[in-house]
This record gives structure tokens, C-alpha cells and sequence, in this order.
């Protein structure tokens, strides 16, 4: 059920009230204009949440990189979480994941033809990619990673994911539960998506989900669910396996290090109920240690048997050394992707490739509007490309 994986520390609760008031303090400073918010003429849209722990971004990014990326120039801009670099910085295909951090690495050797950047400050990354400077290219739209709490910039869609097994109107601020900011913060949402839902929801479960939510008329709520992709050898020499269902049999090493492995752990547990899980912490770096635990976890297990893993761990992994040629052979990744529920894909796409349609100044209605104007101009930098949805 709905926050189901929720564990509060009511020890702590006094904590997260001075906490509260700092995070409120702070919100206030935006609202009353003491602290700037910066907008933008290029799309910007940011996917986040308001807990620490994984919602689901990368998936969810993912979707919109698929539905946005044949039709325009779309850039992706993320802090990179534990990179060592520092400053801004244009992913390549051969950039060490060291430098830009997993999540950026696993979205550019997913989709090489899409722009990837890495800047802990937004607003400078922002603007080298709408300048073109680095990149060469006319930036159409741009993608936030993990921004909702990064109030300097002001998108043009906030797009805040919830996870249905840590609704946030159950949860409690940090350090008691995971919440980063009130519940209210919410509110800054145009979208909101509660994501990870079963598959199982029953329309009165639907009904009372978005009671609780509570959200205004102006917010558009979306409900997702996890898609399982067929898993694929992570180093060469193995067949995939195409259905879940195939692991019948087997004995499962999941090895994760991504905030929240349960809900992979139970979608797992029908088609198999020997699972060991081998848990690390979030985008945690494996060390030697870590290898010869691997090593060790998957000899003792008995045959018929594989590793599973996520795509996230999976970029971390295939760059560290130690893994015996049975370990190697024996790892399996497990894509995913979502899946909207209550037929709202199309409802949440309209949504979307309007806004970019809309503000993009390389859109087929900057076009329209600029044929008003006097047509002696013989510079082609002055006529827009005609950016097409027809296809969605």
C-alpha cells in the first residue's frame, strides 16, 4: 500500500522542526524576491523531488529525452552527483564517468546525440548551453535533473515526482523522515507525477490517491509504473533474457547501490524466491572490498544462478577490476522504464511538446510570427527552423 516503505525517527521530530524553519526561511526569501529567480526564454524543465531518495528521476528524464529528442536540440543539464570535476562541463562519449558523475554518464551512452552537462550551479550551466558557446548548437529545450530545491532558476514546467510507496503527505522532515522541504513545497509543481505505483490499483485507490494529494487546479497529477526491460549481459559473452519470468530457478545475487532497491527486490520475488540482496549505499563507488564481497556472495550461491543489477550500478561496475571471469559472466542488468497509468501518456505528452512548441524561439509559431514582419532580410541565421510534433 501507499507508504508502505515510510520509517519515521520520532526521537528526531524536535530536529526537523528547526530544520523546517530554515528550509521555510529560505522558501520565504524566494517568495518575497530578496533571493532572484531566473527565467529563461529556452524551455526549461525540471524533474525532482522534494525527499531525499530516488523517485525515479533518471527513468523519468529518460521518457522525456525519447519524446522530445527527434523533434529538437535538447540538452540535459545535472549537477553530477559525486563527480570529480568541478565548473561546468559538456559530456562526450568517452568522458570518464569520474568526471560527470553515473547518472549523466548513463543518459549520454544511452542517447550520444543528446547534449549532456554537468554544473552545480544551474544558472551558469543554463546559460552556457542557451549561448551555444560550448556546445555549437541552438538549444531548444532544456531538461533539469534533480532541481526542484534549486530555486535560482525558475522553470517553465516544474515537474515533481513523488513516490507512491513515500507519499509525501506521510512523510516527516529530515532528520525524522526524508523530506528536503514542507509538504507545501508541492505547491511550485505544474506537474506532479506519484511514480512506482502497482500495477494492481483499483480506480477508488486512484480516487482516494488524488484526494490525499490535494492538489490545486492549476497542477496536472499523473500516475506512472515501473516497465522491466529485457535484461542484458553486462559484459559480452552472454544471451539476454527477455521475460522476468525466465528466472524461474534461479538464484539471484541483487546487487544495488541506488536509494531505493526495494520495490526491484519485490517485483523480483514472484518469479523467484531466492533473492539475496547484496545493498550499497546511493551512486556508492565499488572498491576492492566491495569486489572481493561480490566475488564471494555470488561463488556460495548455488547453481543455476545470475547477478542483477541496475543500469545506474551497472556504468560503475564495468570500470572496476577484480571480478572473476564466473562474476562477470554471471551479470545481468535490468533496464527500466515507466509506464503512465490511467491513460494519461498522451494527456501528460500534449503537456509537454505544447510548452517546448510554445516557448521554443525555434518553434513553428516563431515562425508564424515572424511572417508579419518584412521578408527583405537575406540572413539565414534570422529564419527559425521549423521544429515538427506531427509524429507524437
Amino acid at each position: 500500500m501507499e507508504g508502505d516503505f515510510i520509517k519515521l525517527n520520532k526521537k528526531l521530530l524536535p530536529l526537523s522542526w528547526f530544520y523546517g524553519i530554515g528550509v521555510g526561511f529560505r522558501n520565504l526569501l524566494f517568495e518575497m524576491g530578496v533571493l532572484k529567480e531566473h527565467t529563461y526564454k529556452t524551455p526549461v524543465i525540471s524533474v525532482g523531488n522534494i525527499t531525499v531518495g530516488g523517485t525515479g528521476k533518471t527513468p523519468h528524464v529518460e521518457y522525456l529525452i525519447r519524446l522530445l529528442k527527434d523533434h529538437v536540440h535538447v540538452a540535459v543539464l545535472s549537477r553530477g552527483y559525486k563527480r570529480k570535476s568541478s565548473g561546468f562541463l559538456l559530456a562526450q562519449t568517452d568522458t570518464p564517468l569520474s568526471d560527470i558523475g553515473d547518472e549523466p554518464y548513463q543518459m549520454k551512452q544511452k542517447y550520444p546525440d543528446i547534449t549532456v552537462a554537468v554544473d552545480a550551479k544551474r544558472t551558469r550551466g543554463i546559460e552556457y548551453l542557451i549561448s551555444g558557446k560550448e556546445t555549437g548548437l541552438e538549444i531548444d529545450a532544456i531538461l533539469l535533473d534533480d532541481a526542484y530545491q534549486h530555486r535560482y532558476v525558475k522553470p517553465g514546467l516544474n515537474i515533481l515526482l513523488v513516490d507512491y510507496h513515500r507519499l509525501i503527505i506521510h512523510d516527516k522532515l529530515l532528520p525524522a523522515g526524508r523530506l528536503r522541504e514542507p509538504v507545501k513545497g508541492k505547491d511550485r509543481a505544474d506537474i506532479v507525477i506519484v511514480t512506482k505505483c502497482p500495477t494492481t490499483l483499483n480506480p477508488m485507490e486512484f480516487r482516494v490517491l488524488t484526494k490525499q494529494m490535494n492538489l490545486y487546479p492549476y497542477q496536472q497529477l499523473f500516475f506512472t509504473t515501473i516497465k522491466y526491460e529485457p535484461l542484458h549481459p553486462l559484459f559480452d559473452g552472454t544471451e539476454q533474457i527477455e521475460k522476468l519470468e525466465e528466472l524461474a530457478g534461479r538464484h539471484i545475487l541483487l546487487l544495488t547501490g541506488i536509494a531505493s532497491p526495494k520495490q526491484i527486490y519485490y517485483d523480483l520475488k514472484p518469479h523467484t524466491p531466492d533473492i539475496y540482496p547484496l545493498r550499497y549505499s546511493d551512486h556508492h563507488n565499488f572498491k576492492k572490498k566491495d569486489i572481493k564481497k561480490i566475488n564471494e556472495a555470488f561463488e556460495g550461491l548455488p547453481s543455476p544462478k545470475l547477478i542483477i543489477t541496475t543500469e545506474k550500478d551497472a556504468v560503475r561496475l564495468k570500470e572496476t577490476e577484480g571480478l572473476t571471469p564466473e562474476a562477470r559472466r554471471g551479470i545481468y542488468v535490468l533496464p527500466i522504464s515507466i509506464e503512465f497509468m490511467l491513460q494519461g501518456e498522451e494527456s501528460f505528452n500534449e503537456k509537454i511538446i505544447g510548452y517546448v512548441r510554445k516557448n521554443s524561439r525555434n518553434s513553428i509559431l516563431a515562425k508564424n510570427k515572424d511572417d508579419h514582419k518584412p521578408k527583405d532580410s537575406h540572413h539565414s541565421g534570422d529564419r527559425p527552423r521549423t521544429i515538427s510534433f506531427r509524429n507524437n
